[in-house]
C-alpha cells in the first residue's frame, strides 16, 4: 500500500480493520443480492477490496473488467451494458472520462466515487444521472474508506465527504490538537477500528503519523494524522479542502509535487 508520504511504503492493515470497513460499507453503500458490480480497479490500489469483497459478502455478483478495457471508456460502457451492471466504483478521473464519452450510458447506475477530490462540475453531472451517488474518503492507513456522503440530495457548492463509517471517529483539529469549530478549517484525524497498525519496518514514521487519541476515554487509543484539511459544514458533514503539504492525488494515486 502507499503511505501518505506519497512514496510506496508498506501499511500493516489487520484483518479486523478490513472486516470493519466491509461492515461499514453495508450501511453506507448497501449492495443487494441482485446487484452486479463492475470491478475496474487494479488490485494494487486498496479500493479494489470493496469491489471484490463487498458484493460477494452481500450475495451479489462481481464482473471483473479486463485490464486493457479500463483505460477505454467505450469498453467500460460496453461491459456495463453487456453484463447488466448496476453498481460501479471509480475515481473522479475515471468518471470524468465516462461522462465525457457517453453520459447517458451511465443513467440509473449506482455510483461510488472516491480516491481524489470530487470536482463540483462532475458531482453535478453525476447527480443528474442517478439517485444513488456516494462520495467516499479515506487513506490506506485507515483502511480504504473512512467517511461517506450521500450526494443524492446535495445541491451546489463543494461535495461533502460526509460522516464516518461504523466504529470510526473523525476529528478536525487545530495546531494545538483542539477541535475546530464548525466552519473552521483544521487538519483531519481519523481513529477507530479501521486504523492500521502502522508502517512496516518504519517505527519512526509510525510514531509520527499514528498519535495518541486524547479524546478517547480508554488509554492507548490512537488516531491517524491524515495531512488533509477539512471542516464541518452546517449539515454536520465533512468537507475536504486540500492538503497541508505539496501532495496531490492523480487517478487515485498520491504524488509529491
Amino acid at each position: 500500500r502507499r503511505a501518505r508520504t506519497g512514496r510506496p511504503k508498506g501499511v500493516v492493515v489487520p484483518h479486523g480493520a478490513l472486516l470493519n470497513f466491509l461492515v461499514g460499507m453495508r450501511e453506507k453503500a448497501p449492495i443487494r443480492p441482485e446487484d452486479r458490480l463492475l470491478a475496474v480497479t487494479t488490485v494494487a490500489f486498496d479500493i479494489a477490496a470493496l469491489e471484490l469483497y463487498h458484493p460477494l459478502l452481500s450475495g451479489a455478483a462481481v464482473v471483473i473488467a479486463p485490464k486493457e478495457a479500463v483505460p477505454q471508456p467505450s469498453a467500460v460502457l460496453d461491459l456495463i451494458e453487456r453484463h447488466s451492471v448496476t453498481v460501479v466504483q471509480g475515481t473522479p478521473s475515471l468518471w470524468q472520462l465516462l461522462v465525457a464519452h457517453d453520459a447517458e450510458a451511465l443513467r440509473g447506475l449506482r455510483i461510488l466515487v472516491g480516491g481524489e477530490a470530487l470536482p463540483v462540475s462532475l458531482a453535478e453531472a453525476l447527480r443528474g444521472l442517478t439517485d444513488d451517488l456516494v462520495n467516499l474518503y479515506g487513506p490506506t492507513e485507515t483502511t480504504i474508506w473512512s467517511t461517506a456522503a450521500d450526494l443524492a440530495g446535495h445541491t451546489g457548492g463543494p461535495a461533502p465527504i460526509g460522516r464516518p463509517i461504523a466504529n470510526t471517529r473523525v476529528y478536525v483539529l487545530d495546531s494545538a490538537l483542539q477541535p475546530a469549530a464548525p466552519g473552521v478549517v483544521g487538519e483531519l484525524y481519523v481513529a477507530g477500528e479501521g486504523l492500521a497498525r502502522g508502517y512496516a519496518n518504519q517505527p519512526g514514521l509510525t510514531a509520527e503519523r499514528f498519535v495518541a487519541d486524547p479524546f478517547h476515554p480508554e488509554p492507548g487509543q490512537r488516531m491517524y494524522r491524515t495531512g488533509d484539511l477539512a471542516r464541518w459544514n452546517t449539515h454536520g458533514e465533512l468537507e475536504y479542502l486540500g492538503r497541508t503539504d505539496h501532495q496531490v492525488k492523480m487517478r487515485g494515486y498520491r504524488v509529491e509535487l
